[in-house]
């Protein structure tokens, strides 16, 4: 198992060959590494940083590459068993171990066993308590079952059902710093059409490629960006800010107390003007 999911290049080819890993090999030498010839990074902070412009898979490509032709190096570090990250620096940093220990340091804290459950438990939490406030009312948690329809092809379930308008949504709410597995997001897409709901992905990030999908299928992509972490843990926030922050480029987590109303607005508004304003 591999904490930084470098399964990426485990797909289609020219996934990897999209004309984009040169641009981002060119930004993350510029922006990264050249710009920065002292630091240590781990990959999927570096993916974070970048996400704006290129697609997570798309900075995993280029990063291989720059590896591969010699230009930086890179060190797989195993945080406990098979878990591993993997670390990047510039060829000319010769005192990289120090900064790296850092970064391992503090990698292990926010991915020690159990942290990602309160992660998802806290995002699930949160959007509990804002849907409502807004009319989305909760019919459902844990859901394969809906009216008198049953999935039965796979052991997923959907997080839960919200219902406005007579409309109903099957929804998932992913509180990751990486994207939804495809193979899942198709898995719940499927879900949602056989039990006849709309799908809403609540997300902290997605490529295009995943919301066209999910629009699609009729349903909205509702991103919040910020990783939310557990209340009370607004220490480590700070540290990890201070840790993977670049000078313009921040790290994005947050232990808020309630999601900000326009983040919800903005699905609303979607819901108003596709379901009921027509």
């Amino acid at each position: 198992m591999s904490y930084e999911d470098d399964d990426y290049f485990g797909g289609k080819q020219e996934e990897w060959e999209d004309p984009q890993v040169e641009k981002a090999k060119e930004a993350l030498m510029k922006e990264l590494f050249n710009k920065f010839p002292e630091g240590v990074f781990y990959g999927r902070q570096i993916q974070v940083l970048f996400e704006n412009r290129f697609f997570h898979w798309i900075t995993s490509a280029a990063l291989k590459e720059l590896v591969d032709e010699g230009v930086i190096n890179a060190h797989k570090e195993f945080l406990l068993g098979q878990v591993s990250v993997m670390l990047y620096w510039s060829r000319g940093n010769r005192y990289w171990r120090r900064k790296a220990n850092r970064k391992i340091d503090i990698i292990k804290e926010f991915s020690a066993p159990g942290f990602g459950r309160q992660l998802g438990n806290q995002a699930e939490m949160l959007f509990d308590a804002s849907l409502p406030r807004f009319g989305f009312i909760p019919k459902g948690q844990d859901v394969k079952e809906y009216g008198d329809i049953k999935w039965e092809e796979t052991g997923h379930d959907l997080d839960r059902v919200f219902e406005r308008d007579g409309v109903s949504y099957g929804t998932e709410i992913k509180n990751k710093l990486t994207y939804i597995d495809k193979d899942e997001l198709e898995i719940k897409l499927g879900i949602c059409k056989r039990l006849k709901l709309r799908p809403l992905f609540i997300m902290r990030m997605a490529p295009r490629t995943y919301i066209h999908l999910i629009n699609e299928a009729g349903g909205f992509a509702l991103i919040f960006k910020y990783q939310l972490y557990p209340f009370g843990a607004e220490e480590l926030v700070k540290r990890v800010r201070e840790e993977m922050s670049l000078e313009g480029m921040g790290f994005p987590v947050d232990s808020p107390k309630a999601i900000e109303a326009g983040t919800i607005e903005r699905f609303l508004k979607w819901h108003l003007k596709t379901y009921v304003l027509q």
